[in-house]
């Protein structure tokens, strides 16, 4: 029997990852147990969980009870290879789920002692079952890499830390060393950099290959000057344990060449160069930003663009997270925006206009996947009424070219129109104002519908103070208003997770794709829904979901645990879409958020059910704190 019982976990994880002494001992314990389709398994009258359960065959459905009443979407189903339940039986307590046989279902029945007993033997088995959902995500990565390993062979990992990167005895000189003693220092090392330390060795600044025309040779400074006073103070630094990715973010961001490393105690350990990240990428990351910098055209800022989705491809390839990955698009395509309207403020005069560009949307969220159009807005500043209409038709002169060169790069025009170019959405300060708090006045659907996409704004370009200003007001009234803030959770509770009550999933809600479901319709927005409620009940500052979640969690005193599940699930999600934009894409167009369950391998069926449960539970959780039904 145990053979048997062995044979079957090594089919299903994480099970078939466990060290060989912990599966046997797993083997030799289980019972096989019967269960006729109606009968409860388990459920929170039988007390502390005793057992933990290994479906066989058949199918199982889990019924949230509780507070929340049992309805078409608090009802899961388990199948073949999955378990429960995991959190009782961990946690000693009783289930908080009911268990009921779907069908004639056959289990591996193993006791709740010898689970906690297994914990300890296998790594694999308690990471498992602490962080379930982190777990198979590591996992799916990793297949993720072997998926994209032939198109991406080449490419090493950005995921090594820094004290594997780059050098690891760098240059160092205290604050009064002469010039002319650092740049020999310099010659006979052959680097392009040389860090300067105080007394107990934390770095206070730089000085680069890059720095010496401008502040060295054209100011004429004599070679026996401190360097201290010369070099560049308050350098980027990260710890050693932070990744070549981290790295390559900060460089994109800040437009800077060296990141220095430190240990745990703020000393200086290393130095990572922009060079040092070239040979982990054949697109090298300095290139993509100098090329978007100094372009003289839109031409060259269509290849960058093309460059910036290469390269965005490379890191999915190697692994890095939905979360960063997100993140670096964003900044890239950040820093194309500013090129495209630095190039047509040549063209149109705007001077003495105080104004800002804001981003909204997926773009606002620091949130943008392969595929992304436009959502854009200008605000400006009018002191003169008289001559509101003038400025106003300048402005949206300017947006319209602008608008047109972001499509050329590849994002597309906005076709519900929320873009700078519409009359509707440049307006000035005041105006924004007074339509921001119309909408939480009288919160109708179009209303509402406005809020979800404009309410996640940011400042891309120009006077970034007025979108301050724009936000304080919006976070005041939004959270002073509780009729409001429920209207905006009954409005993210119209989409439900598609979990289905036998099948795994709900896959007929996309007219024409039978089989598939909308990851950012029945997904992310899942997510990005409920996390703009809690932010903005917590006046909460950040736009992005996964900073909302934490911080309006801290504010509200949120179970960390169930923040972090929540997390990796839309991360998660967030992943899968980036997976099919990119395997779905086509030159010179973009991929599409359908994925087919069905064509999915077992490990990522699992996850995206356990992701669409961490979706439901938000969901849950936001229906009793704003009693929106």
């Amino acid at each position: 029997m145990a053979r048997i019982t062995r044979d079957f976990l090594t089919r299903h994880l994480p099970f078939q990852r466990m060290e060989a002494r912990a599966l046997d001992y797993l083997a030799e314990r289980a019972a096989a147990v019967f269960y006729p389709k109606g009968a409860e398994i388990i459920g929170p009258g039988d007390g502390v969980a005793r057992h933990f359960y290994i479906i066989e065959q058949g199918k199982v459905q889990s019924l949230q009870v509780g507070d929340v009443a049992v309805t078409g979407h608090s009802v899961l189903a388990l199948g073949v290879g999955e378990c429960f339940p995991i959190g009782a039986v961990t946690a000693q307590r009783p289930s908080t789920n009911r268990y009921v046989a779907a069908s004639d279902v056959a289990c591996f029945v193993v006791a709740a002692a010898d689970v906690l007993t297994l914990m300890e033997m296998s790594p694999e088995f308690n990471a498992f079952c602490t962080r379930y959902i982190a777990t198979l995500l590591n996992q799916s990565r990793e297949q993720l890499q072997l998926l994209f390993a032939q198109q991406a062979s080449d490419q090493q990992s950005l995921s090594s830390p820094l004290f594997q990167v780059g050098s690891r005895n760098p240059i160092q000189v205290s604050r009064d060393t002469p010039l002319r003693q650092a740049l020999e220092i310099m010659s006979r090392a052959h680097v392009g950099s040389v860090a300067v330390v105080d007394a107990a060795q934390k770095p206070v600044g730089i000085l680069t290959r890059a720095d010496l025309l401008d502040r060295v040779v054209l100011a004429e400074v004599a070679l026996d000057t401190p360097i201290a006073e010369v070099m560049s103070g308050s350098p980027y630094c990260l710890t050693e344990h932070a990744s070549a990715y981290d790295a390559m973010l900060a460089m994109a961001a800040h437009g800077i060449r060296h990141v220095l490393v430190v240990d745990g105690e703020g000393r200086l350990s290393g130095v990572v160069s922009e060079r040092d990240l070239f040979a982990l990428q054949r697109i090298g990351l300095t290139r993509i930003r100098q090329a978007i910098e100094q372009a003289p055209d839109i031409g060259n800022l269509q290849q960058a663009a093309r460059d910036i989705r290469q390269l965005a491809f490379n890191l999915l390839a190697q692994g890095v997270g939905a979360e960063q990955l997100t993140q670096f698009i964003s900044t890239l395509n950040d820093a194309l925006t500013h090129r495209i309207l630095e190039q047509n403020l040549e063209h149109h005069d705007l001077y003495g206009i105080d104004w800002c560009w804001l981003a909204f949307g997926s773009e606002g969220r620091n949130e943008q996947t392969f595929s992304t159009d436009q959502d854009n807005g200008i605000i400006f500043v009018c002191n003169d009424f008289s001559d509101k209409e003038m400025l106003k038709m300048r402005l949206l002169e300017f947006a319209r070219a602008v608008n047109a060169d972001l499509d050329r790069c590849g994002f597309s025009l906005c076709k519900g129109n929320i873009m700078a170019s519409n009359p509707q959405w440049c307006l000035t300060l005041e105006e924004w104002q007074e339509l921001f708090e119309e909408w939480i006045r009288r919160p109708q659907p179009e209303a509402l519908l406005n809020a979800s996409i404009f309410f996640d704004f940011r400042p891309l370009y120009g006077q970034s103070h007025l979108a301050d200003r724009l936000r304080h007001r919006l976070l005041d009234h939004a959270a002073d208003n509780p009729i409001f803030l429920r209207s905006m959770a009954v409005n993210g509770l119209a989409v439900q997770p598609p979990l289905g009550k036998i099948r795994d999933f709900v896959t007929d809600l996309e007219a024409g794709h039978p089989g598939a479901i909308d990851l950012k319709k029945y997904g992310t927005r899942l997510f990005v829904d409920g996390a703009r409620v809690y932010a903005l009940a917590a006046r909460v500052y950040q736009t992005n979901t996964v900073l909302r979640l934490r911080h309006a969690g801290a504010r509200l005193a949120f179970n960390a645990d169930e923040i972090d599940g929540i997390i990796e699930a839309f991360n998660y999600i967030q992943l899968l879409r980036l997976r099919q934009q990119q395997l779905d894409g086509v030159e010179g167009g973009q991929g599409h958020n359908l994925i087919y369950p069905d064509r999915l391998n077992e490990l990522d069926r699992r996850i995206l059910k356990e992701a669409f449960r961490q979706a439901r539970k938000l969901q849950q959780k936001l229906r009793l704190d704003f009693q929106a039904g």
